[in-house]
């Protein structure tokens, strides 16, 4: 990653370039091309675009954290992204209302939390383990906001401490851990 930065670093960012990038089927590129695109060109149409062509995990967390979490419709874009049925759509807004956390962006308190948890905690009994574990993260960077919070989030997820799965028991454990240590 070091490499592609001190890539990256030697470039203006630009649009045309990191489009051009994006559309080769080459990891490297693709991660590049999330540093190379001016934030304020990126648009919402563009991003509709680019979600649904995310081929690995580590391009999509990349993207979050290099481009996605600049943008002003960040927000927007999370909020839309959780209840899409497409898994990998779905997987990329909770990555971005991560990133959001992280980056102690304002956009992640305007994202109305019961829309947030109900998609999540759906999601946290489902087959893929990409999916699992980025409901798993945007429960615990939501809970982490306040004690109320923290609650929301282990009342939703009360069922899992007496799951036959030892998948929700491990996840009920971890978040209780989180918030109650």
């Amino acid at each position: 990653m070091l490499r592609l930065k001190r890539i990256a670093a030697k470039y203006a960012p630009n649009k045309d370039l990191a489009q051009r990038l994006w559309n080769e089927d080459v990891r490297e590129l693709k991660i590049l091309a999330t540093m190379l695109y001016p934030p304020h060109e990126f648009s919402t149409d563009t991003a509709e675009l680019w979600v649904r062509e995310i081929p690995y995990q580590e391009i999509r967390e990349q993207w979050c954290m290099n481009l996605l979490q600049k943008l002003d419709t960040a927000g927007v874009l999370v909020e839309r992204w959780i209840s899409d049925a497409d898994e990998s759509v779905r997987a990329t807004g909770y990555w971005l209302y991560a990133r959001l956390c992280l980056a102690a962006s304002p956009l992640s308190e305007n994202i109305p939390g019961g829309a947030l948890l109900e998609a999540a905690c759906g999601d946290l009994e489902n087959e893929s383990i990409v999916l699992r574990q980025a409901a798993l993260n945007v429960l615990r960077f939501y809970g982490r906001v306040s004690g109320d919070r923290a609650a929301e989030v282990m009342h939703k997820i009360g069922s899992f401490q007496h799951s036959l799965r030892p998948a929700g028991r491990e996840i009920f454990d971890a978040l209780r851990f989180e918030f109650e240590g």
